[in-house]
């Protein structure tokens, strides 16, 4: 039902589109040329209608890596053809509006009487068509660009945060969190991957931490990548969870035990990188005799997403540790379980990759993100308690950021009062 919905609201699109643009061509002197634009406009539109009937069938469907990898491909050029044409549209539509005034108040003039055709004709004004024209290519630059280079664009985020409980020994503690990196989507682009690790490892991280997905779906995403993946270091402890895509859930499996053996191989592959994985369990962390707890749980999110996660059963063992850190995923949890029902200080999340699309300058953030999560980026906090939202390191669906680049987080604790 979904498809015939995306494919009507695709005809209406590409359909009114397709009227602007006649609008503006009308008085082309070259038939040729307007005959060559009007065939490649269908021909275009075609080949994404195409995309859209067999795509999601063979992604969920077909267990090929290449397959995946060219998908979300289509669909990043779907966001580069579609953004630009409903940017004109709505200029387009905006002109049709104010034409369709003047009309009426031409007939209410002339009278019902006359024939329009008779009398003087309607002009119509075709700036606000062109000026649409001219900002839909903002839209289709920026997305050509966010796939080359905007998702390799790394960029550190530091943040100091000040404990009264935080025991002593664990002032200037330095945390460096990555979250989502979706391995699959960097087949091809190793040095990339390279460059975060070193960026990573030249923040001298104490605790590294992985706040969920590392793969699309399959633990095959993984081959060739563990060795380098290792090179993540940090002086103490690496730690990890899993992320909604780390179940592979977003995929027809021919059996629960082919399931089973890739969720198995996937939790394999998180201790071959050198983290060790919490599933709703906790570990004390100990220096010069003082303790701090970190608590790992499973994924939880609002539905459809996975609702694994168990704070009680993590934390039981640890509740009179004196300053607690939290790893979960999704940062939905926070507000359904954490906030005001826990004494956790600091929860790290990533999850929504800030939707891969948005504005993050000088202190400004906005995203479409943030209509779907109330925390969707960056440092939350409500009392005493903290949450941290990764915008993470890799991509998924489409396959590039715009304005909201990938990001490695850099977290000193302090001691003392705030």
């Amino acid at each position: 039902m979904i498809f015939f919905v995306i494919l009507f609201v695709m005809f209406v699109i590409d359909l009114y589109t397709f009227k602007g643009l006649k609008v503006l061509l009308a008085k082309s002197t070259h038939p040729r040329f307007k005959q060559i634009i009007y065939f490649s406009f269908w021909i275009i539109s075609s080949f994404m209608v195409l995309l859209i009937l067999s795509g999601d069938f063979l992604r969920s469907s077909i267990r090929n890596l290449a397959i995946f990898t060219w998908y979300y491909y289509f669909f990043g050029v779907f966001i580069v053809i579609y953004t630009p044409k409903i940017v004109f549209v709505i200029f387009h539509f905006a002109e049709d509006i104010i034409f369709g005034i003047r009309f009426i108040i031409h007939h209410l003039i002339t009278g019902k009487s006359k024939s329009i055709s008779k009398g003087k004709p309607i002009s119509r004004s075709k700036f606000l068509s062109q000026t649409g024209m001219v900002l839909a290519t903002i839209p289709f630059a920026s997305f050509i660009w966010g796939m080359a280079k905007g998702r390799f664009n790394f960029r550190l985020e530091k943040v100091r945060l000040t404990f009264p409980n935080l025991p002593k020994s664990f002032d200037g503690l330095r945390i460096v969190q990555i979250s989502d990196i979706h391995i699959g989507s960097f087949k091809g682009f190793e040095e990339n991957v390279k460059k975060a690790i070193r960026i990573a490892n030249e923040q001298q991280p104490d605790i590294l931490f992985f706040t969920g997905d590392l793969v699309n779906n399959f633990y095959d995403e993984l081959n060739g990548w563990i060795p380098i993946l290792f090179e993540l270091k940090a002086k103490y402890a690496k730690y990890a969870i899993l992320g909604n895509h780390d179940y592979g859930q977003y995929y027809h499996w021919k059996s629960e035990t082919e399931e089973k053996e890739n969720f198995e191989k996937i939790q394999s592959a998180e201790a071959q990188i050198g983290f060790k994985l919490l599933r709703n369990q906790a570990e004390v962390f100990t220096m010069n005799g003082e303790e701090i707890a970190i608590i790992g749980v499973e994924n939880w999110g609002h539905k459809p997403y996975p609702q694994h996660a168990d704070y009680e059963k993590a934390s039981k063992d640890i509740l009179d540790k004196p300053f607690k850190i939290l790893l979960s995923h999704d940062p939905t949890h926070w507000d359904a379980k954490i906030l005001g029902k826990t004494d956790v200080d600091l929860t790290l999340s990533g999850h929504t990759h800030g939707m891969q699309f948005g504005i993050h300058i000088a202190g400004m953030k906005w995203s479409p993100a943030k209509y779907k999560y109330p925390r969707w980026a960056g440092l939350y906090q409500e009392g005493k308690q903290y949450l941290y939202v990764n915008r993470g390191l890799g991509v998924i669906g489409y396959p590039g950021r715009v304005g909201m680049p990938p990001e490695i987080t850099v977290i000193e604790l302090k001691s003392g009062l705030v």
